[in-house]
């Protein structure tokens, strides 16, 4: 079955990742401001311990954790603390966030000594992990320590890093596992190290053969460790569909990972938990890919988080042509910009730039029934009805057509032959819903 674990649904968009998967992984080092959104993670806010005027060192934390499920901010850079005030962020909301003037020395603190992981207590490594800030950098931005620490550790048999990496353009991960997969590897012993009864799974897809053959030699003597070959397609990498491919468990929206005796954790992230282990390092890094026909010389970087985005197009050779679209993300499941005044955050994964926003130009038809939607999705929902449901407002009809098991993946607005806004209009009831449920 080798490259054929998989799962129901799916699709196969242009990969794009031609563009910059050869590029290999490039330090930047930002002469601007740094912008640091106090909301960088799942959970509540992180809290300002800095004030105006204070000088800050690279690696110094500029915000507490606001409780168990948050996350601690660290300084990239050195300089002083400029203000502490709302900033625009990707989603296009005003966060409360620290502004540190770059005074371009990059003074660092020591971070002491270090020591072996078996040198670690369970206990250890998890206050390590909390205290770096080491959030999920796929995406969802949850904080790594929350995961680690479910009700039953002892249920728990696998701890599976998704290195799918399935969004089409993205190939941070692929450079990472390509250039540094002892760190990949590294952090998932990290995490293994908590939980006595589980195994570890690198799940790759068959697409990136040269991974796949640098992880297996990699942990050839691990027996708690095995690479797992999955099949190319779209959502892959989507937290329940890679469980399933992957162990043949599944989960619905109700259900974490974990209830299924799973933890899913990010190639980006389990390096971050190499790092705050073994290195006593905070998350203060993440790779990029700035890509798109737009862009003149397609990277990827390693950026100092809080690093402006307009510093990363002027990297990567600036704009061949004006871009009529530009997205934070994938084209799949990113975020689109009308402004790249914003900083680079602990869950920014790339920046795409198009000459053409072939969305906007399409123009929706009525919905014909053809069923392409069905077909498509992973969640093996009606994705049709329930954008008809979401459009009146019915929210107890589209909670009883299962419309929470939708993962956004945007499968059935990519198939559409009508162009209608499937994705959009479902994720639209699904926020209005959850934020009902959140009142109650």
């Amino acid at each position: 079955m080798a490259g054929k674990l998989t799962f129901h649904g799916g699709i196969h968009p242009y990969d794009g990742k031609d563009l910059s998967k050869d590029k290999p992984i490039t330090d930047i080092l930002p002469t601007g401001d740094l912008v640091y959104p106090l909301s960088q993670h799942i959970g509540a806010p992180a809290v300002p311990i800095v004030q105006k005027g204070d000088h800050v060192l690279t690696g110094q934390k500029i915000a507490e954790a606001g409780g168990f499920v948050s996350a601690p901010i660290y300084a990239t850079v050195s300089g002083t603390v400029k203000a502490i005030e709302p900033h625009r962020v990707v989603v296009g909301d005003a966060i409360h966030s620290i502004v540190i003037e770059n005074d371009g020395k990059y003074e660092e603190v020591d971070y002491g000594e270090t020591k072996p992981l078996e040198a670690h207590t369970k206990e250890e490594i998890l206050r390590k992990i909390q205290e770096a800030g080491v959030v999920g950098m796929g995406g969802a931005g949850f904080p790594t320590h929350v995961k680690l620490s479910p009700k039953e550790p002892d249920k728990i048999e696998y701890v599976i890093v998704n290195c799918a990496e399935c969004e089409p353009y993205l190939t941070s991960d692929y450079r990472v596992m390509m250039e540094t997969p002892e760190r990949i590897v590294g952090g998932l012993k990290c995490s293994l190290a908590l939980f006595d009864n589980a195994k570890g799974i690198l799940a790759v897809e068959d697409n990136k053969p040269d991974c796949i053959a640098k992880l297996k030699e990699l942990t050839k003597d691990e027996e708690r460790i095995t690479v797992k070959t999955l099949k190319t397609k779209y959502p892959q990498g989507a937290e329940r569909q890679l469980i399933y491919a992957a162990t043949g468990r599944a989960i619905n929206c109700d259900m974490l990972p974990s209830d299924v005796g799973c933890i899913v954790n990010n190639v980006d992230t389990v390096s971050a938990i190499y790092g705050a282990v073994l290195e006593n390092k905070p998350l203060m890094y993440r790779i990029v890919t700035v890509t798109g026909d737009a862009i003149a010389d397609p990277r990827n970087f390693r950026v100092r988080i809080g690093t402006n985005y307009h510093e990363l197009v002027e990297h990567a050779g600036g704009f061949v042509q004006e871009p009529e679209k530009i997205v934070s993300g994938g084209p799949m499941m990113g975020f689109a910009l009308f402004d790249l005044d914003v900083p680079t955050t602990k869950t920014a994964s790339a920046l795409l730039c198009m000459k053409k926003d072939e969305v906007s130009a399409a123009e929706p038809s009525a919905c014909i029934n053809c069923g392409m939607c069905v077909e498509a999705c992973p969640g093996r929902v009606l994705p049709a009805r329930l954008a008809k449901m979401a459009e009146r407002g019915d929210k107890e009809g589209f909670v009883a057509m299962n419309g929470m098991e939708c993962c956004e993946c945007g499968c059935c607005s990519f198939v559409c032959p009508a162009k209608r806004p499937l994705t959009q209009e479902i994720k639209s009831m699904r926020k209005m819903i959850l934020a009902d449920r959140r009142k109650k």
